[in-house]
């Protein structure tokens, strides 16, 4: 007999007016406002109640002043997480903070990097990666998920400096094995680059995959992890993150930066609380939510194979975004967008983002309903578009 669940993902709340960017802001992308969203990575549920209830507890308090990351509570709840979650001993003295992953991205990227240097990434490519890539006037070279030959052409060129590996892989959701890993570090090491792994869609594992933290198998070469509880737990909006970094030459650096040249040093402190009580009690939350997201991504399979069985879409190792190749349909991208936009009046993303034509990537952090709905509007909007 299963557990009864504890918590409540089947009610939908609702966002709008919220200065939402999946509700509020799908114009901005899509030019139409009213579409039912599955965009950007962030859910429709609230975040852990006992998240919600430490912050509470925190404003109660009612003095907000400049705060400090840099104290036992917060360094200890990571720990605690990686060795309870990951099995993996942190020294928390390499622990860093950040107000973002791609904040600690750019500060890396300038650090390790000059301008028209080789940055290589795995291919499709996150957004937001190639955003902060580019925008620093370096050189993005895609390399396609698996392929070790095109990983070692591109790492062994003389001015490729770094590697920024995305562990689980996003928009895929691919999740790296250790031995795989473990090759990747060697590579790195061998060719001299360094290695940025982003982890932060660890925590959405889902069953028969196991996440290996870098800091496992770095080794001697440099390297820095970049990650934070806010994708998990879902509360981005409070920014913050966090950091390891191997090098302490390299750690300090990097905190000189953000302290003087980015006046980063008093980090928001509700991020710092919110983060403190996720990972030392939000562990029953995160089982759960995980568990009726990949009920959401079953439902996902079961009505995409139904309808169209040539596809045969397995979902995703990691996370709650499904990564659907529609190539075996022979869809015209654009067609298929304005159907959707235009007469299913929902917003998914198009694999065009990622540098994948023939792709859609859905957005199944939401109610059950939500999906069922996102769903059924896709499986009519490729029937009408074949």
């Amino acid at each position: 007999m299963s557990t009864p669940a504890r918590y409540d993902f089947d009610t939908v709340i609702d966002r709008r007016g919220t200065w939402c960017v999946q509700w509020d802001g799908v114009a901005d992308r899509f030019g139409v406002d009213g579409l039912l969203p599955f965009t950007i990575s962030d859910m429709d549920f609230e975040t852990a109640p006992e998240v919600l209830g430490a912050l509470r507890a925190r404003l109660d308090h009612g003095v907000l002043g400049y705060t400090t990351w840099q104290q036992d509570d917060f360094r200890s709840a990571i720990a605690h997480w990686y060795a309870t979650r990951y099995g993996t001993e942190l020294d928390t003295g390499r622990l860093v903070y950040g107000p973002s992953v791609l904040s600690q991205l750019s500060q890396l990227l300038q650090m390790w990097t000059g301008e028209g240097d080789g940055v290589v990434v795995h291919t499709p490519t996150y957004d937001g990666f190639r955003k902060a890539i580019t925008g620093l006037g370096r050189e993005l070279r895609g390399v396609p998920v698996g392929d070790t030959e095109a990983l070692e052409r591109e790492l062994e060129r003389a001015d490729a400096k770094v590697l920024v590996l995305c562990s689980p892989h996003n928009p895929t959701g691919r999740v790296w094995t250790e031995a795989e890993l473990r090759e990747t570090a060697a590579l790195a090491r061998r060719h001299g680059v360094a290695v940025i792994s982003d982890e932060i869609h660890a925590d959405f594992v889902h069953d028969g995959y196991v996440h290996v933290p870098w800091t496992r198998v770095a080794g001697d070469g440099r390297w820095a992890v970049i990650s934070s509880a806010s994708k998990s737990f879902n509360f981005p909006a409070l920014t913050g993150s966090y950091g390891i970094i191997g090098d302490p030459a390299d750690r300090a650096e990097y905190l000189r930066r953000m302290e003087t040249a980015e006046g980063l040093a008093s980090p928001a402190v509700l991020s710092l609380t919110a983060h403190i009580a996720a990972y030392r009690e939000g562990g029953a939350w995160l089982d759960e939510v995980r568990e009726y997201v990949a009920g959401n991504l079953a439902l996902i399979a079961e009505r995409l194979n139904g309808a169209f069985p040539e596809l045969g879409w397995e979902p995703p190792q990691a996370g709650y975004l499904a990564w659907i190749d529609l190539r075996p349909l022979g869809v015209d991208d654009e067609a298929l967008q304005r159907v959707l936009i235009d007469r299913e009046k929902v917003a998914i993303m198009p694999g065009a983002v990622y540098g994948a034509p023939g792709f859609l990537r859905l957005n199944a952090g939401c109610p059950r309903s939500k999906v069922e709905a996102g769903v059924a509007a896709l499986v009519r909007g490729v029937g009408a578009v074949r």
